[in-house]
């Protein structure tokens, strides 16, 4: 039961086993009302054949029963006697009176007398004293299930009550059998064949759904140990088996290899993050441990302001490596509601050693609000200023617009700019130009990598296009607040 092919024939099997059910009584009842529907068509017809003779004052003995062995007859008066029974009718059940054995009634003289035929000749038409004919009941007959004993042989019947008038007024009922044993043999007969053919039935449902389920279910064993082989060997270059057909099944062995893909794009993307913060770490470490030892040993050489300035960088490149850390990490920003203008007026106003002064264009009385981290905001205004500080030859600049459903913080400046085909490359981690590889003046090579990371975490963007001035026109978009 824990396989997926034995659950699925199990499934199929029991589905197919009730609807099967189901369909078989259905089929076996429609066919059993339908039987006894001709039972009971043929015992009218036999009852009425009978009560027309009766309605014709035909008398009992000369009353036409060719048939009486299939359709055995018996007829009742008024009071519920028996008058007449058909020839070899040993028992019957399930009409008004049981008897077999007519008594005499009223109802024998009601038969026609001898000297009708003769009159028949001399009336030539005339019906003047002759008694008026009886009828037969329009009605419906009764309709009953009973049993009846012919010449020893006992079966069930299905007997119908027709009345008859004489034409003495005398009122007889006559009941007519019609045999059920043909409605019953055909019943058993489709029973016995439903019973016979439907284990071989499941049988072979349980054995097709066996068989088309391990054929589906194949290409997931060879993505299954395709992955036991991944995970085993820690090599993530590897990928699962696709197969050909278009079905959910290679939608999932894509889907596994667009995953590892993205896994070992993160994994390699790690190791080179802790091999550059590796390096970048290593530098200003040494550099100190250097000028410590030197001071150790002639205090007199001690370069104070260097050690201070290899401090403040350790310091602002661990700061730096522990939001990629968080960030990385998945946290979430803050559901603070911002108003970006007067971020980018504070975050400005506070750069008052920069080299070249930022101008600020910042729509009055316009409310720019976002929902997000202040403090990380804040850090993705600053990044994107210190580059154009880096990079600037007279003019930084940084405005606010609204931009569609967001709003736009564009930061400019009016240096060389960024080639276009290194746009997306300088937003890695680590990564500096060649006119930025000096560590003193180029940074780590983390602040664009963390604005855009920063920005993403806030459902924005973070893109460089080419300033008016010549030089790069970062551009920030956020979501508006509701």
């Amino acid at each position: 039961m824990r396989s997926v092919r034995a659950r699925a024939a199990i499934g199929a099997t029991l589905v197919v086993a009730v609807a099967l059910v189901a369909a078989g009584l259905a089929v076996l009842l429609v066919l059993r009302d339908n039987l006894i529907g001709q039972a009971d068509l043929q015992a009218e017809v036999a009852a009425r054949e009978v009560a027309g003779q009766l309605a014709l004052d035909t008398r009992y003995e000369d009353l036409d029963l060719d048939d009486a062995e299939d359709h055995p007859v018996q007829v009742t008066d008024e009071e519920g006697r028996v008058v007449f029974v058909s020839k070899g009718l040993q028992a019957v059940s399930g009409t008004r009176s049981p008897g077999v054995s007519p008594v005499p009634s009223a109802s024998v003289g009601a038969t026609a007398s001898p000297d009708d035929d003769d009159d028949d000749d001399d009336d030539d038409g005339d019906d003047g004293g002759r008694p008026a004919r009886g009828e037969v009941s329009s009605d419906d007959p009764d309709l009953s299930d009973g049993t009846a004993t012919v010449d020893g042989k006992h079966a069930d019947y299905r007997f119908a009550a027709v009345e008859a008038t004489t034409s003495a007024g005398i009122t007889l009922t006559v009941h007519a059998g019609a045999p059920l044993a043909p409605e019953q043999e055909a019943v058993d007969t489709v029973r016995g064949a439903m019973l016979t053919g439907l284990p071989v039935l499941l049988a072979v449902v349980a054995g097709v759904t066996w068989l088309v389920t391990r054929r589906a279910l194949r290409p997931v064993e060879g993505i299954r140990r395709e992955m036991a082989a991944i995970t085993a060997s820690e090599d993530l270059a590897r990928r699962v088996p696709e197969p050909d057909s278009r079905d959910e099944i290679a939608a999932l062995a894509r889907t596994t290899n667009e995953t590892l893909t993205v896994l070992e794009a993160s994994v390699e993307r790690q190791r080179r993050f802790v091999a550059d913060a590796s390096h970048e770490l290593r530098s200003p470490i040494a550099s100190l441990r250097t000028q410590l030892e030197v001071a150790e040993a002639h205090p007199e050489l001690l370069d104070l302001p260097g050690a201070v300035a290899d401090t403040v960088r350790l310091q602002a490149l661990a700061a730096d490596l522990l939001l990629l850390a968080r960030l990385d990490a998945g946290e979430k920003p803050g559901a603070a509601r911002l108003e970006v203008g007067a971020l980018v007026r504070e975050e400005v106003s506070q750069r008052a050693g920069d080299r070249i002064p930022v101008t600020v264009e910042v729509a009055e009385g316009v409310a720019y609000e976002v929902n997000g981290s202040r403090g990380q905001v804040a850090r993705v205004v600053g990044n994107l200023l210190d580059n154009a500080q880096r990079h600037a030859e007279g003019l930084v600049a940084v405005s606010v617009a609204a931009d569609g459903r967001g709003v736009r913080v564009e930061v400019r400046d009016d240096g060389a700019g960024v080639p276009e085909d290194e746009r997306e490359r300088i937003f890695e981690r680590f990564v500096r130009l060649d006119d930025a590889r000096s560590r003193d003046d180029g940074g780590a090579g983390l602040g664009l990598a963390i604005a855009r990371d920063v920005a993403a975490r806030h459902g924005g963007t973070l893109t460089v296009h080419r300033a008016p001035e010549g030089g790069a026109a970062f551009r920030l978009w956020l979501p508006r607040a509701e």
